[in-house]
C-alpha cells in the first residue's frame, strides 16, 4: 500500500503543496523548517493552489514567501501528508499536503513574512523530530535515503564515474 492510499480523509479535504528546503553544509544534509504563524509549531513552507502556477511553482513561491529561499524545485512530490488546519471560529480543516523538493541556492535577508516566523537549519533527524505530524515526520527521514542517492549520482557525475568507480567517458 502507497503512503497516499494509507491516508484516509474526508471528502472535502482540501490540498495544499509543501516546499521541502534543503542543503547540504559541511558533507550533512538539512533541511529549513519554519514556524507557524498561529501556534509556533515547526513546519514546512505551505500553502494553497495558486491559478496559474504548477504545484511544485506554488511550494516555490509558499518557500519564498515564508521563508525567504530560492532554489531548485523538484517537479515531482517526495511524499505526502495530511493534517488538520486549524481555522479562527471554524472547525479544523482537513488538508492533504504534495512536497515537493527545493534545493537552496539563496536566503534573502529580508521576505514578505520575515516578521511573521522563525526558520532554522536542522539536521534531517532532528527536523523530523521537531514535526508533529507522524507522515511528515516519515517522509522527512525517507527523504534522507532519497538525498543521499541524488548526492552519490552528482558526486560520480562531478568525478566522471558511475558511482561505482566506474569510468563513463565512453559514455
Amino acid at each position: 500500500m502507497s503512503r497516499l492510499e494509507s491516508i484516509h480523509l474526508p471528502e472535502d479535504a482540501r490540498t495544499q503543496f509543501a516546499a521541502l528546503c534543503w542543503r547540504v553544509n559541511h558533507d550533512r544534509r538539512e533541511v529549513l523548517l519554519i514556524t507557524s504563524r498561529d501556534t509556533g509549531r515547526w513546519v514546512m513552507p505551505k500553502g494553497w493552489p495558486m491559478d496559474g502556477r504548477s504545484a511544485s511553482e506554488a511550494a516555490a513561491i509558499e518557500a519564498w514567501e515564508e521563508a525567504g529561499v530560492e532554489g531548485s524545485v523538484g517537479t515531482a512530490p517526495v511524499g505526502v501528508y495530511s493534517y488538520d488546519k486549524t481555522m479562527p471560529r471554524k472547525d479544523p480543516l482537513s488538508c492533504l499536503v504534495e512536497v515537493y523538493p527545493l534545493q537552496v541556492d539563496r536566503m534573502a535577508a529580508n521576505y514578505p513574512e520575515k516578521n511573521q516566523r522563525r526558520r532554522k537549519w536542522f539536521s534531517l533527524r532532528k527536523a523530523a523530530a521537531k514535526v508533529n505530524e507522524p507522515e511528515l515526520r516519515s517522509l522527512i527521514l525517507d527523504f534522507a535515503g532519497v538525498a543521499a542517492a541524488d548526492a552519490a549520482e552528482v558526486a560520480a557525475e562531478d568525478a566522471g564515474t558511475d558511482g561505482a568507480g566506474t569510468d563513463r567517458a565512453g559514455d
